[in-house]
């Protein structure tokens, strides 16, 4: 995104001089496609900052990419219901809503002076050119079709599905692309690797350790009914829990069999897949520590607050 989307209109359309109303509806909604897990859509919330974005519209694709992602939200109404998907989506958005403008009060200062053209015209052309959004679109394809082809089975067909995925991005690549586009794309590829892997790979290791030690009746007590506490606690194992995208819907209908309150069930349906610890220190390394600290204590605070919201006066019962 960063080396094929149009920069100009990346910050015509989600900069910091576009309209708020604007720029976050369309980073909410176009967060809807991207149905990705708390590390992996890192990146593209990244891609947007750095190419221009504000900070509020890089964030809000940050939270519901993961959090609200078309495919996360089918799942869940197939296995929760009705009512729990509607209410997912619901509290997604307004946190999206609060999220964006925390983050934008929070740093306006630091981000007065950056990409800040407020008499930019409307850009010419397209926010990406046809064979770049082909390119990208392969490349999500690829992300997501060994989790999603290979349910079951060795991994060793897990890699070769990556293995398929990745050749047809390289041909097409070098069918559509010049050298130096190519080469400014692997620079930009290898920055995001170097800077996410290796903390993502120390944070999903110690978030295995936390969840085996974990007790099942610390959860039957602690996590049952509506209180504020047990959705803060529901809030907290979500939000230093690696969960992929689509794996927390099962997870919740387990707990909740077991007596999790409706409240609570939400709040981790919202932390599980929005944040984690590996996401904690992947955008504290990519964005800095001061976001990554406001971004995550703010959604603590707003899912905590929805699932006692949510638990005491919609899911009532």
């Amino acid at each position: 995104m960063v080396s094929f989307v149009s920069k100009e209109a990346i910050i015509y359309y989600l900069g910091q001089a576009a309209s708020k109303v604007r720029s976050f509806t369309i980073a909410a909604l176009g967060s809807f496609a991207v149905a990705a897990c708390s590390c992996t859509v890192i990146p593209v919330s990244a891609g947007l900052y750095y190419g221009g974005g504000a900070v509020g519209p890089a964030f809000i694709v940050l939270w519901v990419a993961p959090a609200a992602n078309i495919l996360a939200l089918v799942y869940t109404g197939a296995i929760l219901g009705r009512d729990m998907v509607l209410v997912r989506l619901a509290a997604a958005l307004v946190m999206a809503g609060v999220v964006g403008t925390v983050m934008t009060v929070a740093f306006s200062r630091s981000e007065s002076g950056r990409n800040d053209r407020p008499t930019m015209p409307d850009p010419e052309g397209k926010l990406v050119g046809r064979s770049s959004l082909v390119l990208i679109l392969l490349l999500v394809a690829t992300l997501l079709a060994p989790n999603y082809l290979i349910r079951r089975g060795a991994f060793v067909y897990k890699v070769v599905v990556t293995a398929v995925g990745l050749s047809a991005v390289a041909l097409f690549a070098y069918w559509k692309k010049t050298p130096e586009e190519i080469r400014g794309w692997l620079r930009e590829s290898w920055w995001f690797v170097r800077i996410i892997l290796p903390l993502l790979l120390v944070g999903v290791f110690i978030v295995g350790v936390i969840t085996e030690l974990i007790p099942e009746a610390w959860v039957e007590k602690w996590l049952s009914g509506s209180g504020l506490l047990a959705s803060f606690l529901a809030t907290m194992i979500g939000a230093v829990s690696y969960f992929a995208t689509m794996t927390e819907a099962p997870f919740v209908h387990g707990l909740m069999k077991l007596g999790m309150g409706k409240g609570p069930a939400l709040a981790l349906l919202l932390t599980g897949p929005g944040i984690s610890l590996p996401n904690w220190l992947a955008v504290a390394r990519v964005f800095g520590w001061r976001k990554a600290v406001v971004y995550v204590v703010t959604i603590i605070c707003l899912g905590t607050v929805t699932g006692w919201l949510v638990g005491n006066f919609v899911l009532v019962g």
